[in-house]
């Protein structure tokens, strides 16, 4: 979505200097497949980013993120030779545990000249731009006509853990906004292109604890590009991607004041075999309920919504408190994302999917 943590990484100064793109977001401009699965390298901003459970859908084990982000820094586009960092190539990845009530997260950072290369090399990074196929080290998300594989190895913490996981596709892809033309503020240009692939299958493995355990669930995959994300009057942001149980897709975000009031929002809801129903900025309403403040960075996040849809009231609610991704010794962000149910107005579990919540430890900076 509008979401993600393209973030602290972005220099103020790069903002005003990067020329506007070529192939430049705007309305109209048709997504083309498969190569609009691949990376955009003119465009400022742009991530990958699967979310997904693991387990049945009354009882989930395991919750996981695996997100690659994209920054066109703006500060060498002159300048000859492999090593000018033309663009900075970082990912999160996490893995919330239910069962232990913990919450694993980990990050990788690269520069990345934006010339392809040996991916099977664990010492370089890089991004395909004829499909999905993007990597840093040993970490890596790529695409096939099947669906997508996502792997993981991650040693932070003195608590090792890992993702193989094959993400198998179900559905059409969802177009978001107008035709993939989302917009993420009042202004026309404030927007990005944007699709999801919802109710995507897992099979795979889940390496924990020093045993390798046979994964299977539903995930999810956004992708979206962008010149300019976040209005000024931002500070942040609140999301969340839903797997219903009957096949169904709900998206629904918002892009928050300081005072917390909504700037600009927006989603959409899918049925099986049918179109999508996009949502204008005035039909959703989110409404904070529970509160919980971070002992490690002292943000505080909403983790219970009420919220009003064009497709009907629902409940969405975290499975965990403590999903916080604290990255200032790295890329320098903090943001709360974690696996989440979704409640009917009769308060029955209708989906499973993921909350994220920016701006909460200070303005998001894009």
């Amino acid at each position: 979505m509008s979401r993600r943590c393209a973030l602290a990484l972005l220099p103020s100064l790069a903002v005003s200097t990067l020329p506007a793109a070529a192939n430049g977001v705007r309305r109209g401009r048709a997504i083309v497949l498969p190569r609009d699965h691949g990376a955009h390298l003119d465009t400022r901003i742009e991530w990958w980013y699967a979310t997904g459970w693991l387990g049945l859908p009354e009882a989930p084990s395991h919750g996981f993120q695996v997100t690659f982000f994209r920054s066109l820094t703006g500060l060498a586009q002159g300048l000859p030779g492999r090593l000018a960092p033309r663009h900075i190539l970082f990912a999160h990845a996490a893995l919330t545990d239910l069962a232990a009530r913990r919450h694993l997260h980990d990050q990788q950072l690269q520069r990345w000249n934006g010339e392809t290369g040996n991916e099977a090399s664990p010492r370089v990074a890089g991004a395909a731009v004829d499909d999905t196929r993007v990597w840093i080290g040993q970490w890596s998300l790529q695409r096939d006509d099947s669906g997508y594989r996502a792997r993981v190895d991650s040693q932070a913490g003195g608590q090792p853990w890992s993702l193989d996981l094959q993400l198998q596709t179900r559905q059409p892809l969802l177009l978001q906004g107008d035709a993939g033309y989302s917009r993420k503020g009042p202004l026309e240009h404030q927007a990005s292109l944007y699709y999801s692939q919802p109710q995507l299958g897992v099979s795979g493995s889940l390496g924990l604890g020093g045993q390798r355990i046979a994964a299977s669930g539903r995930a999810w995959i956004d992708h979206e590009w962008s010149d300019q994300i976040l209005p000024a009057d931002a500070v942040g942001w609140d999301w969340a991607g839903f797997n219903l149980f009957d096949g169904s897709a709900l998206t629904v975000f918002q892009l928050r004041r300081a005072d917390g009031s909504a700037l600009w929002a927006g989603g959409s809801q899918r049925s099986p075999g049918s179109a999508p129903s996009t949502f204008a900025s005035d039909a959703l309403r989110w409404q904070p309920d529970r509160r919980w403040r971070s002992t490690v960075t002292g943000a505080e996040y909403p983790l219970q919504w009420q919220l009003d849809t064009p497709a009907g009231r629902f409940t969405v609610r975290a499975l965990l408190d403590a999903q916080e991704l604290d990255s200032r010794g790295g890329t320098g962000t903090v943001y709360w994302e974690g696996l989440s149910e979704l409640l009917d107005a009769d308060q029955r579990r209708v989906g499973l999917g993921y909350l994220e919540m920016t701006g909460y430890a200070g303005r998001l900076r894009l």
